[in-house]
């Protein structure tokens, strides 16, 4: 059945959109946190300095997204019960420390375990702002929400590529690990004053507790559309988090750009996917706004951004540098059309509210076995082939599985069910 819908307002309050907004800030620091390591894993030095071949820099990438998953259910079962605020405000001070000494180490195996721990601690992002989106908009405004906030996201590898790259050629790798770390801090400051403390008090956690148990794990795990989400997700995950943690490699190495305009690429692409998110999900919620199918809207646009992805494989056979990057630009941009509204659909419409935070916990999950292979198997794909096609075959492969599970998978009659 399909989750009650928010109750409809007029509008929404100035507070809350000024909320979001401090919300995808603090998504895009979380993201400019987890892909300074891929500017650091196309640097000589940094390369030299741990010893890396090929497959090594697909383990360290890797190594982030494996916790990262396996804390996801646990982080959404926990913002259900005790809210966003305390979860949130630990994991972020955790994970900044993390980068911090991240410039201080020298050895694999310490690298591998500072990207164990930012990714355990980064769990708590995604449960937690969906779990508050899901409180404060309304159904008419959901798309356009998760645009603004999936736009953090997306900005988060725009921005922090380029930063990341100026300042390991301005300085070295262990001051950008410094800094991109520290820096994260500063968030802290606003974030601790403007969000009201939602941690229930005793009295109340047992009515909270019986409210997100009313749809169990079991339920969520026997929904088929459920399980289509998880496809989705991964599907989606695998083509983003490849040009998260390959993207700079492929252009200093396939393309013989700089490390800097690697950086200047990186940033084109991930702004123009967080650019066409907002204003995919904006249309969307016009069209849905005027007496449009939520679902079948939806659906719509994320097939189209499948199959618009798609056309990563041009770049890969492209003679000219010009092509190349334009169709490197292109294809994740044009993934934009699925970024919010696939979320929107998948998170918040179909999703009864009790347990947004465990649901996106699990479809998480899926997200992040996507980062996980998609940075290890295109290691492998590249070591295999010796040149990108591979690797970027493979996500037209995923793309295509991506479109086919939305059209045939996403069916609200098979969304997880409320227990009595």
């Amino acid at each position: 059945m399909r989750a009650a819908k928010a109750p409809e307002a007029a509008g929404v309050s100035s507070a809350v959109w000024s909320l979001l907004l401090l919300l995808t800030l603090g998504v895009l620091i979380a993201y400019v946190d987890r892909t300074s390591i891929s500017s650091a894993l196309a640097e000589k030095p940094f390369i030299k300095h741990f010893g890396l071949g090929d497959l090594d820099r697909g383990w360290v990438n890797a190594a982030f997204f494996w916790s990262y998953g396996l804390v996801q259910m646990p982080m959404g079962w926990l913002v259900d019960r005790y809210g966003v605020k305390t979860p949130y405000t630990l994991c972020f001070t955790l994970w900044c420390l993390a980068t911090v000494v991240t410039g201080a180490i020298s050895t694999l195996t310490a690298l591998i375990v500072m990207r164990i721990i930012v990714g355990a601690a980064e769990a708590a992002v995604i449960p937690a702002s969906y779990r508050w989106i899901r409180d404060n908009f309304p159904e008419s405004h959901s798309g356009t929400a998760v645009g603004i906030f999936t736009a953090g996201n997306k900005l988060g590898p725009a921005i922090g590529a380029p930063m990341a790259a100026w300042l390991i050629v301005t300085y070295d790798w262990r001051v950008m690990f410094f800094v991109t770390g520290a820096a994260g801090l500063l968030w802290l400051v606003p974030w601790m004053l403007a969000v009201k403390n939602d941690l229930p008090p005793p009295e109340a956690r047992a009515e909270i507790r019986r409210k997100a148990a009313a749809v169990t794990l079991g339920g969520i795990l026997s929904s088929p559309m459920v399980w289509g989400t998880l496809i989705v997700a991964f599907c989606y995950g695998y083509f983003t988090f490849y040009c998260m943690t390959w993207m700079p490699a492929y252009l200093v190495e396939a393309r013989g750009l700089s490390l800097a305009n690697s950086g200047l690429y990186t940033f084109f692409s991930f702004a123009g996917i967080a650019v066409v998110a907002v204003v995919a999900g904006w249309a969307a919620d016009r069209i849905i706004d005027r007496g449009g199918d939520p679902v079948l809207v939806r659906k719509g646009f994320v097939i189209a951004g499948f199959l618009g992805a798609c056309t990563v494989l041009l770049g890969a056979y492209a003679q000219s540098l010009q092509a190349a990057l334009f169709w490197n630009v292109f294809s994740l941009s044009f993934l934009g059309l699925a970024t919010a509204n696939n979320l929107a659909l998948c998170r918040l419409t179909l999703i009864p509210r009790p347990a947004v935070g465990l649901v996106t916990g699990v479809q998480q999950v899926a997200t992040s076995l996507s980062g996980g292979v998609a940075a290890s198997l295109s290691g492998w794909l590249l070591h295999v082939g010796g040149s990108y096609v591979l690797p970027m075959l493979a996500i037209v492969v995923f793309c295509l599985i991506g479109a086919l599970t939305t059209l045939f998978l996403l069916q609200p009659r098979w969304a997880p069910s409320i227990a009595d």
